[in-house]
């Protein structure tokens, strides 16, 4: 038996995000009426996740659909609102939801001058694109947005999904992604840089190394914040610190010929990551402002000045 309050939903975008949460939509037992795939990767994963839903033209999902998933890359979002509102495709009391972390409901402005009911709904979380997700899906929160009469509306969608709904000011949209981007995609960076200076030494398997460490520091820092912060740099060690940077100075030198992309990258990223942590070391008292001083001078590249000094001990 069908339960009440059952949506025929389209889905615009079968993406990673899109196909998963639409496949989230279906177990909550809302009909998903269509989806659009254009590339074979689109297709494959809309085949997988989505079985027996038909692959349609946009315009005519949003015909079909009483709830519409607009999971498509953030620039793309706006001309694609604008686009369907020309052809006067939506529809007065349709819910619209887009999945984008950048904005907030302020970009489906023509959606509500058409008389639908616009939603921001934005899952904090990596997609693989594969039924896997559905279980990350449990353990995660969505940031949404929304008029607050039509706010019950967006956090029960995302409770039907298994997660847990965060909500987001409007003006604080760019915000909030920034620091979900921060955290998630430049995390992907550091392991990666990490990773490749080990590769670079002879180290086999440099997860293996790496991965007990980085869980434990990642499970440390979300249970303590920064009370969890250890190493070098926290203990105002500038001698470790100034080696490390002439150590990955070094290794950039080696590795910048024309036929090596080079890791001048990862010296970039330790200076400024180091210098970002000796700031609050020195606000949480760990140190004075000389020690943060003299870490700073010994993260300079050597042509600014002051660098020559970044060697001595405090």
């Amino acid at each position: 038996m069908t339960r009440p309050g059952r949506l025929g939903v389209g889905v615009i975008g079968a993406g990673k995000v899109g196909a998963v949460l639409g496949a989230a939509l279906r177990a909550a037992e809302h009909a998903v009426v269509g989806v659009s795939a254009v590339s074979e990767a689109s297709r494959d994963r809309a085949e997988a996740l989505l079985p027996g839903v038909p692959i349609l033209e946009i315009p005519d999902i949003v015909e079909r659909s009483e709830l519409v998933l607009l999971a498509v890359p953030d620039d793309a979002l706006g001309p694609l609102v604008e686009g369907l509102a020309k052809l006067g495709a939506w529809q007065p009391g349709q819910l619209v939801a887009h999945t984008s972390g950048r904005h907030g409901v302020g970009v489906l402005a023509p959606v509500r001058a058409a008389g639908a009911i616009p939603l921001a709904i934005h899952p904090a979380m990596t997609f693989t694109g594969m039924s896997l997700d559905l279980g990350r899906i449990l353990d995660c929160r969505f940031g949404v947005t929304a008029d607050p009469a039509m706010l019950p509306i967006a956090q029960a969608l995302v409770v039907e999904m298994g997660a847990e709904p965060v909500v987001i000011a409007e003006g604080d949209r760019v915000t909030y992604h920034a620091a979900l981007a921060h955290g998630s995609n430049h995390l992907v960076t550091l392991v990666a840089q990490a990773s490749e200076v080990l590769g670079r030494i002879g180290v086999d398997e440099p997860d293996k190394l790496l991965g007990p460490l980085l869980r434990a520091s990642l499970d440390n820092a979300l249970a303590a914040g920064e009370s969890a912060l250890t190493g070098p740099v926290s203990r105002g060690d500038v001698g470790t610190v100034a080696a490390h940077a002439e150590a990955l100075l070094e290794l950039a030198q080696e590795t910048s010929g024309p036929d090596d992309g080079g890791t001048a990258d990862i010296l970039e990223a330790y200076r400024a990551m180091a210098v970002a942590t000796a700031r609050r070391a020195e606000r949480r008292g760990l140190f004075g402002a000389d020690v943060r001083a003299r870490l700073e001078a010994a993260l300079r590249p050597e042509d600014e000045p002051g660098a020559e000094n970044a060697g001595e001990e405090p």
